[in-house]
């Protein structure tokens, strides 16, 4: 049984959690009123009259976010639900998908702006909007006095890796219909954290791309499983940078990327499961040592997968 993050149970709790009331609840209409008096015999005895049962009111529509979970952080994420009747749900210029139970999910790119508009456009017309605070993180940083290196043949070098571009923004565009994003995320694989997400080293002033994942470092060859349900999107070998490369839609815009395998045991268009084996560790591609790079990205969002996964145990 698919093991869905505690959302979906939680919505036969809103009247709980909610600030401005509860679901909307379909009122049953009152009976008529009689438009005239019923006699009850020939004689002069005053007619009986029925008397209209009271109108409920409705009960009213619940019209705020409600959030069960999140890191309202830099390189975070936040799930919750919609308000009733939701048509459209935006997060700054992000769409967000929101299914039949008005569950959704997003996250917080690593340079984030400290706040970030969530907007529903309901039924009615009528807007719905939460400014979210997102705090800021102290990334570690790393300020070097040498200047950036330059590639020799830049020409040369986007001839490689174009194709390899245009693989993985295709894979990233897929959409599978995945709906291992409700799950709660597991670690692929246990291990000593190598390099974190969001570092980054300066160049003489100059930025450097920052560390879109977590590293964490095990012995060539050893297996690692799914963190989520999904499908896999990208399953290659031999890519310059990634070397062997697995990429799983996890649903609504949120996939997984692994890098450096030495061995994929997926195909690409097959269904997995959380905590099925799907490939073996290894230092293929620009790596220095064996380990495992795990990247998380929500649409164009990336952040960070130990925020998602939780304390390592």
């Amino acid at each position: 049984m698919m093991r869905e993050f505690g959302i979906v149970a939680g919505l036969g709790l809103l009247t709980l959690v909610s600030c401005t009331g509860t679901e909307a609840a379909t009122t049953e209409a009152a009976s008529p009123a009689a438009s005239e008096a019923v006699a009850v015999n020939t004689q002069a005895t005053p007619a009986a009259i029925v008397t209209p049962e009271p109108t409920l009111p409705a009960a009213p529509i619940q019209a705020d976010f409600l959030f069960l979970a999140g890191e309202l952080t830099q390189g975070g994420f936040v799930r919750g639900i919609a308000p009733s009747g939701t048509v459209t749900v935006t997060l700054g210029d992000q769409d967000v998908s929101i299914g039949d139970d008005r569950v959704f999910f997003a996250a917080f790119d690593r340079d984030s702006a400290p706040n970030v508009t969530l907007t529903a456009v309901l039924s009615s017309g009528k807007t719905a909007t939460e400014t979210l605070a997102v705090s800021s993180r102290d990334w570690q940083i790393e300020r070097v006095n040498v200047a950036k290196r330059q590639l020799r043949n830049p020409e040369a070098y986007w001839r490689q890796r174009e194709p390899e571009h245009n693989a993985i923004v295709a894979a990233r565009a897929k959409e599978t219909g995945a709906k291992g994003w409700k799950q709660d995320f597991i670690w692929p694989v246990q291990g000593r954290i190598s390099g974190r997400f969001g570092r980054q080293r300066i160049y003489r002033g100059e930025p450097g791309s920052y560390h879109s994942g977590i590293d964490i470092a095990k012995a060539n060859g050893t297996p690692f499983v799914a963190p989520a349900d999904g499908v896999v999107v990208l399953a290659r070998t031999g890519f310059s940078l990634e070397g062997g490369l697995l990429m799983i839609d996890h649903g609504n815009g949120l996939n997984s990327a692994f890098l450096h395998c030495s061995r994929i045991v997926v195909k690409e268009g097959d269904t997995v499961r959380q905590g099925e084996h799907i490939g073996d560790i290894g230092s293929t591609g620009r790596s220095t040592g064996p380990h495992l790079h795990w990247g998380l990205k929500w649409h164009d969002a990336r952040f960070d997968p130990i925020l998602l996964a939780g304390p390592m145990n």
